[in-house]
């Protein structure tokens, strides 16, 4: 991969040099150069990710979808949220926010005696090589992104804002970036302050992200894909972690109103096979949240990026209440219209239409 480092490297330094530095310095903060330099990294990362998300994981959309697309304004509001995400948007609010508070934090563990663990000097000449701890590194993130996706499943205050991931009926590779802003800024602190502890290097922390989202946006994909008997305990697939995404069946527990769910790994569905949260039924289900649907109440998550994230607040604090659902149930309560396998996803109110439309 040295060729690909080094030609990354070219365009990370042209792209800072011809369009961020002079910016960098109109704005008044040639103080923050080193730091500029960084962010041009994860500018470009980001726009190699749509670049593969348009040319690759859309092309299979086409070829082979899941459901037919019927709300299209609901797709682009996603990749509204894409383009904060991916473009350095958001990363840059963190910058200036809560990264200088995480470095603060590190190196008052240091003064205080408090060592860092480096993972990948686990097993010296082994796991420090360089494929070997990117792979260690993966593990451990996603270990790490399973258990903080759980939490968001279980406690009602953090499944208020992660509510709104999961409230998007029409699923496609966008959708992936569709979360509260502040549930991402819970995960991504989660994420950074780990990755200072347990010893990942700036470099190799952009190219962990980078894979993991890219991963993310396949398995969001509309697109009737698994892979295999095999492949599917392997790594998550689309197919898996539509079920997740279904009504029903990937935010509902046991019990009638309970949260919970299933198939919550990030990439290796090891972790729900280990921890008994795995689902591997051949299942192409409405996706969605219970509670949008008219007979359970209609609750509004929002048709545009500022309703969303204003309804968010407003579930956060139990403002955003819901009419109690025809059978007594109300809102999120009730067990999963779920449909048979091979059959065509439902409509917005939750309908099987006849027919089908593979």
């Amino acid at each position: 991969m040295d060729w690909f480092t080094d030609l990354f490297g070219q365009a990370q330094q042209a792209l800072f040099e011809s369009v961020i530095q002079p910016i960098v310095f109109n704005l008044g903060y040639g103080n923050l150069l080193e730091d500029a330099f960084d962010a041009t990294g994860w500018l470009l990362v980001g726009l190699i990710q749509i670049v593969v998300m348009l040319a690759v994981i859309g092309s299979l959309q086409r070829w082979r979808p899941a459901e037919a697309v019927t709300d299209r304004h609901a797709i682009r509001i996603d990749i509204v949220y894409t383009l904060i995400q991916r473009l350095g948007l958001f990363r840059l609010v963190m910058f200036f926010s809560l990264e200088p508070l995480f470095d603060g934090a590190v190196g008052e563990m240091r003064m205080q005696g408090i060592p860092t663990f480096q993972l990948d000097a686990l097993w010296p000449g082994v796991t420090d090589v360089a494929w070997v701890s990117f792979i260690v590194y993966l593990v451990a993130f996603d270990l790490l992104m399973y258990w903080l996706h759980r939490a968001q499943h279980s406690w009602n205050w953090w499944w208020a804002l992660h509510s709104l991931h999961h409230s998007q009926r029409q699923m496609t590779m966008w959708s992936d970036s569709r979360n509260h802003l502040l549930d991402d800024l819970i995960i991504d602190s989660a994420v950074a302050i780990t990755a200072r502890l347990i010893g990942v290097g700036p470099g190799q922390f952009v190219a962990l992200v980078a894979v993991s989202q890219l991963l993310e946006n396949l398995q969001h994909a509309n697109l009737r894909l698994t892979f295999g008997l095999i492949g599917e305990r392997l790594l998550v697939s689309p197919r898996f972690h539509r079920l997740h995404h279904s009504i029903g069946i990937g935010h509902e527990g046991f019990g009638r109103g309970t949260l919970g769910g299933h198939n919550f790994a990030v990439m290796f569905p090891i972790w729900d096979v280990i921890f008994r949260t795995a689902n591997f039924e051949d299942r192409w289900d409405a996706t969605g949240v219970r509670d949008q649907l008219p007979e359970e109440g209609g609750r509004d998550y929002g048709r545009g990026f500022w309703a969303q994230q204003w309804l968010g607040l407003k579930r956060l604090v139990g403002r955003d209440k819901i009419a109690p659902a025809p059978g007594g149930g109300a809102g999120p309560s009730g067990g999963a219209p779920r449909e048979i396998a091979g059959r065509p996803p439902a409509d917005m109110n939750g309908r099987v239409p006849a027919g089908g439309n593979d």
